[in-house]
């Protein structure tokens, strides 16, 4: 029964797309667990660019089985465009299928999470405005409308006729906006429907039926630790669990289904949108790394901002997701500086601690205490092997395993999949 969860372990972005897409070659099915169309990954096939945001990164092999699991926020309309883009560009999506457990994000969440957003003013957390959060915000209401409600059409009238009431109600008196017409929304949601209908089935079952009969299974997270509901910087998070607890509840399966857990770390450290960044870099450095790391979001195009590799984040992605090992991606950003830094620690209030800590205000005073190595003016987008790494690269990795406390399992040098260095064994 092997089964490798994908976590990233900073604020997303970490190039989990890529390894993902590395890995799904030795797995027969591929699972994504959580999130919606809010987050995307980037998987580069020879010449090709593939934008991926609600479909498994294992689409690109056109004989796994790719699911979209129970924890998922799904936007049928979004769903349909990326299916025709695969389609279109003759990516078969014939394996994939969809939980009838998944919940819909319908018009009244997108248009809340853009309302909602503008009213936080200075506090905005930074939202894709795509209906994430409200959408998750009806399943804990447990009002939401599921996958499964659309093979009910009476049922799903029903539902849909109570959720637009009570919206257009909250539309209008809290923002003074205009309503829906549940009418409309039914007729473009059923319309787009018919288009996967086909593919809505329970998905735990399959899962349980693929690791019966000893398939390798790959459980896809979206977004990073540091954007967890629970474990992220709150509020500044997601509104679902990208650790790899949340592999677990968002595709059917108990934690004994898991042997390893796989955690992807930027050779550096991003994230996007608002809240604490202890290593965020304000000056030219950090514009290199974003220039050189085409650091700007696949769904959103917003530049991420950029800074020094922080271990006091990777060592707490290690903790709550229990990870085994770690698969380095982006090295070869780091190409050409004369210095690179870690952050081993935080000073705060004049202590020093390798703990991150809940408050917000906490991190925002934290300074980090960096370690300075040498770096290495070779580039390193044609090594094949760990031993073709400039010695300092090498020394680099070797202290990102040590502060890390788990092994690295494998380098990304590149965006290509002939770009990946294995150190140790995959699956």
């Amino acid at each position: 029964m092997p089964s490798t969860v994908i976590v990233g372990t900073q604020w997303g972005d970490e190039g989990k797309g890529k390894v993902t897409d590395f890995l799904a070659e030795r797995a027969g099915v591929v699972v994504r667990y959580q999130g919606g169309n809010n987050a995307g990954h980037t998987v580069v096939v020879g010449e090709e660019e593939f934008r991926l945001r609600l479909v498994p990164s294992g689409i690109l092999y056109p004989e796994k089985l790719c699911l979209l699991g129970n924890g998922m926020v799904i936007d049928p309309e979004a769903l349909v465009s990326e299916l025709s883009e695969l389609e279109g560009r003759g990516v078969s999506t014939a394996n994939l299928r969809i939980s009838d457990r998944a919940h819909l994000i319908l018009p009244y969440h997108k248009r809340l999470d853009e309302l909602e957003e503008r009213g936080r003013g200075a506090g905005k957390i930074g939202t894709t405005g795509r209906g994430i959060g409200p959408a998750y915000n009806d399943k804990s209401a447990r009002i939401g409308i599921r996958m499964a409600d659309l093979l009910d059409p009476a049922e799903f009238h029903e539902k849909l006729a109570a959720n637009v009431e009570l919206k257009n109600h909250y539309l209008k008196q809290v923002f003074g906006a205009d309503g829906f017409s549940a009418a409309a929304i039914e007729e473009e949601v059923l319309a787009l429907a018919e288009k996967f209908k086909g593919r809505i089935t329970d998905t735990s079952v399959v899962l349980h039926e693929a690791l019966r009969a000893g398939k390798k299974v790959l459980f896809e997270g979206a977004q990073g630790t540091f954007l967890d509901l629970d474990h992220g910087t709150y509020p500044f998070v997601t509104s679902s669990h990208p650790t790899a607890g949340g592999a677990c509840i968002g595709a059917g399966v108990g934690p004994t289904a898991i042997d390893k857990v796989i955690g992807v770390v930027k050779a550096y450290t991003t994230r996007v949108g608002a809240g604490p960044f202890p290593t965020e870099l304000k000056d030219a450095t950090g514009d290199r790394l974003r220039e050189r790391g085409h650091e700007f979001g696949t769904v959103t195009g917003r530049p991420r901002r950029c800074g020094w590799l922080d271990a006091v984040v990777v060592r707490y992605a290690v903790r709550v997701s229990g990870l085994t090992g770690i698969a380095i991606t982006k090295l070869d950003v780091l190409d050409g500086l004369a210095t690179v830094k870690i952050c081993t620690g935080y000073r705060i209030k004049g202590e020093v601690t390798q703990h991150f800590p809940a408050s917000l205000k906490a991190v925002e005073a934290a300074e980090p205490v960096y370690e300075e190595l040498p770096g290495w003016s070779e580039s390193i987008s044609d090594a094949t092997k760990l031993a073709d790494l400039p010695a300092n690269a090498r020394r680099y990795l070797d202290r990102i395993a040590e502060l890390a406390g788990v092994p690295i399992i494998l380098v990304s040098v590149g965006q290509r999949r002939r770009q990946t260095l294995i150190l140790d064994e995959l699956f």
